[in-house]
This record gives structure tokens, C-alpha cells and sequence, in this order.
């Protein structure tokens, strides 16, 4: 079967630092993978590079089997990618819905349309949904996203992926800022979005939270990728030991 997205041999330095060498990376649509690694490892630069905001020195990437130059962003966003990055990315002066629709605005119809307004309540209806639908907990609509809690925060920014992704949403540590209720509702929207067949990454330091939501586990050390794990097989140790070459994971090797 064709993955929805495939990384082959990427590679990518910074000066004498080498951040990817030759990185592997292979999601199908509907699946939820986990991508971990320590410090240092290359989660960052590979997600970067699978979003358009980091060019590459060599390496293919491919969507649904067609290999893709992705220049920006934006580029990535056509192709139904999101990304969710530990710092948000929310405009904090902006309130939620704001924040949903930035960039994506949806003009008021007739001639309001034509001289820029845009029509607010269908916005504040779709994103009041986006956010039921996560689980988020936002007090207010119309208050700036930067006197929001992090948690809040974080709800939004999730809650703006869902909203925009058709085929793939990368989320980097996305239960890194929330409690435990806040946890169990984006765990439980990562299955869901899962279920309607969307690719779901998934980086995260929490194990027992990779093993479980996501389907496959593929670690990444030194700038490359060592093994991949069925979910279900995998323990902490195991993880742990491949993530610090502490075991030998060659039969975990994709």
C-alpha cells in the first residue's frame, strides 16, 4: 500500500552539526504515529522539513506516492498538511476565532464581502464547533488568545489544525502544557480524527502516551531513523533503549 506521506533519505546540516542523515519517515492515511527520539534527535528538523519551512540538502518526500517540493508553508497547508508546533504559532492580540480563521477568513456575503468584511458569526459558529468538538475548554470567543491559560492555548491551536487538515496534522508535544483532563480530550480527538482517516504524527516525550494512541512507533537518533514498533509490542524500556542505543533495535528496523 502507498503511504499518504513518505520521507526517504533526508538529510539536512547546519554547519558542522548534522540534523538529519539520510532520515526515514512513512505515515498511512488514517494511522496515528508516534515520532520520538532524545534531545537532539532530529524531531524538529524532520517536521520542519515535512511542513515547507526548512529546505533540505538532499532527500525525497512524497504525498500519495508523488514526490513533492515543499518551498513553504503554505504549499504544505494546500496539500492538507498541518502542524501544530510547541509554540503554538497563536496570534495572542487575536481572540480564538480569530486565530482559527487567520489567513482562512471567510468574507461576508454580497457587497460586505466585496469591501473586506468578513462574516464573524458563521466564523465564531465553526470555530465553537472545532473546539466541542476537540473538548477544549475556551471561556470566551472575543478575549485575546494571550490572557488565555496554556492550556487553552494549546486547545485552540489543536483545534485550528483539525479544523484546516485533510490528509495529515503533525502535533509537536501536544499534551506537553495540560492537565490530565485536558490530556484524555486531545488523546480521544487524536482517535477521532484518526477514525475519519486523517494521518495524525505524533511527537511527544510521554511513552505510556505514545503507546497509547498511536498505531506505529518510529525512532529517530542522530539525525536518523533506527526503528520502527507496532504500538501494541512496544514498552517503555524497549522505546527508552532505542531512543539512547542503549538496546539493539535491529529487528525494529523498517
Amino acid at each position: 500500500m502507498t503511504a499518504l506521506l513518505e520521507a526517504r533519505g533526508l538529510s539536512r546540516s547546519f554547519g558542522h552539526v548534522r540534523a538529519l542523515d539520510a532520515a526515514d519517515f512513512d505515515i498511512g492515511a488514517g494511522e496515528v504515529v508516534g515520532l520520538i527520539g532524545d534531545n537532539g534527535a532530529g524531531k524538529s528538523t524532520l517536521i520542519k522539513a515535512l511542513s515547507g519551512s526548512l529546505e533540505l540538502d538532499s532527500g525525497q518526500i512524497l504525498v500519495e506516492g508523488q514526490e513533492v517540493h515543499l518551498e513553504s508553508p503554505q504549499q504544505a497547508n494546500a496539500l492538507g498538511i498541518e502542524v501544530v508546533y510547541q509554540d503554538l504559532a497563536l496570534a495572542p492580540h487575536l481572540n480564538p476565532t480569530q486565530n482559527v480563521f487567520l489567513g482562512r477568513e471567510i468574507p461576508a456575503k454580497g457587497v460586505l464581502g466585496r469591501l473586506g468584511f468578513m462574516d464573524e458569526k458563521e466564523m465564531r459558529k465553526q470555530a465553537a464547533a472545532s473546539f466541542k468538538e476537540l473538548g477544549a475548554t475556551v471561556r470566551s470567543l472575543t478575549s485575546p488568545v494571550g490572557s488565555m491559560s496554556g492550556g487553552q492555548r494549546q486547545g485552540i491551536a489543536i483545534a485550528r489544525a483539525i479544523a484546516w487538515a485533510s490528509k495529515i496534522i503533525i502535533l509537536d508535544e501536544p499534551t506537553a502544557a495540560l492537565g490530565v483532563v485536558q490530556t484524555k480530550n486531545v488523546i480521544e480527538s487524536i482517535k477521532r480524527v484518526r477514525d475519519k482517516g486523517i494521518a495524525v504524527v505524533f511527537i511527544s516525550h510521554s511513552m505510556p502516551h505514545v503507546i497509547d494512541v498511536c498505531d506505529r512507533i518510529q525512532v529517530l537518533r542522530l539525525g536518523h531513523r533506527v526503528a520502527t514498533y507496532d504500538a501494541k509490542d512496544a514498552s517503555v524500556e524497549t522505546l527508552v533503549g532505542a531512543m539512547t542505543g542503549a538496546l539493539d533495535a535491529k529487528e525494529g528496523v523498517a
